[in-house]
């Protein structure tokens, strides 16, 4: 395995690689599949700049991402976007980095609110398949370049280039938290509490619904908490009685890393979809196991070895990813949904403009 301890290193191990490369950060997403070398990022680590009262932080892309939470934690700040742990469901051992969190946009709960990790991002650096280091972004919310670099490479699971820093602005932390939850509801009398609440001027920051139960989180100072609590009360009082609960971080914690699929024997793909869609979705996937999120536009569903869920999307806009599979099923259904002709075209181009030989994670997203 290549593990190279800086960016000068990373950018000559890729120039002079022969053959594929296999990115891999903290070693979360359990083996990599394919022929090639596996190439590390943790060797990159350490956070290279914080500035507390710029909100701005910067840290080479091997981080461990605990590292970085604990250093926003002492300052009362966080990552805004509340990023998964995909250990508990993958069953892996491994360090999350940060580097892998921007490499796969891992978004949380908080997206309806705060938005993705895209969102929070403001720079990269990164080796492109040439071996060349390329800068975009930086300390402030601007870029006024031709591609935007900084929003490309989020999500794009290394194939357009090596991560070798990342720079965010981060968030205060929020003084209270409050979980307002509805029993004995079905995936469609969920997803109408979850928009009405989302449709509210009360600063929603998590919708979720696992085993009958739609979720609320409500965030923020003592007494705005409570105002907002009071409110969204009367606006959901049509759809059940509500309870309320104070101080659920494990819960959330539990929804973000979509716990319930944690030991299954489940196939587990990610559904996004309009919420509006979900009840449709969730209905056509029959028994499958549940968890839906950002306000029903995210399914977690818990299906059968070999099933393809994706049939459930059959006239409905949206994607499906399989997140924990046999190998069988990675190679018969492949890892993510199909694109449209004309956006394989655009991705196809990037790849052969950022990484001319093909070297890095082919085939990752075809």
């Amino acid at each position: 395995m290549l593990l190279p301890k800086d960016e000068a290193e990373l950018s000559a191990m890729v120039r002079e690689a022969e053959g594929p490369l296999w990115i891999e950060g903290g070693g979360t997403r359990g083996a990599v599949a394919g022929e090639g070398v596996r190439l590390g990022t943790s060797g990159m680590s350490g956070i290279t700049l914080y500035e507390p009262g710029a909100l701005t932080l910067v840290a080479k892309a091997g981080t461990p991402l605990a590292e970085v939470e604990a250093a926003l934690e002492a300052e009362n700040q966080r990552l805004p976007f509340e990023p998964m742990d995909h250990r508990g469901l993958l069953g892996t051992d491994g360090v999350p980095t940060i580097g892998g969190v921007v490499a796969a946009n891992v978004s949380g709960p908080r997206r309806i609110q705060a938005g993705a990790c895209r969102d929070s991002l403001i720079g990269v650096r990164f080796v492109d398949g040439r071996g060349d280091v390329i800068k975009n972004g930086g300390r402030v919310m601007k870029n006024v370049t031709g591609y935007d670099l900084v929003k490309l490479m989020a999500g794009s699971q290394g194939t357009l280039g090596v991560l070798s820093e990342v720079s965010f602005k981060v968030l205060p932390r929020t003084a209270v938290q409050a979980t307002l939850m509805l029993d004995g509801l079905d995936v469609a009398g969920a997803v109408a509490a979850m928009s009405a609440a989302l449709g509210s001027p009360f600063e929603v920051s998590g919708a979720a619904y696992r085993d009958g139960r739609a979720l609320i989180r409500i965030e923020g100072f003592a007494n705005s908490v409570d105002y907002r609590v009071g409110r969204l009360r009367d606006l959901l009082a049509p759809f059940g009685a509500v309870e309320v609960e104070h101080d659920c971080q494990d819960l959330w914690r539990d929804i973000a890393n979509a716990a319930r699929f944690a030991g299954t024997d489940d196939e587990v793909w990610r559904i996004s979809v309009k919420p509006s869609d979900a009840p449709e979705v969730a209905a056509r996937l029959g028994d499958a196991r549940l968890l839906l999120d950002w306000g029903g536009g995210l399914i977690w569903a818990g299906v059968a070895a070999g099933s393809d869920p994706r049939r459930a999307l059959g006239g409905v806009r949206g994607h499906a990813t399989l997140v924990r599979g046999a190998p069988e099923s990675h190679a018969r259904l492949g890892t993510f949904h199909p694109e449209p002709a004309p956006l394989a075209a655009i991705a196809a181009g990037l790849r052969a403009q950022f990484d001319p030989r093909g070297i890095l994670n082919p085939g990752r997203m075809g």
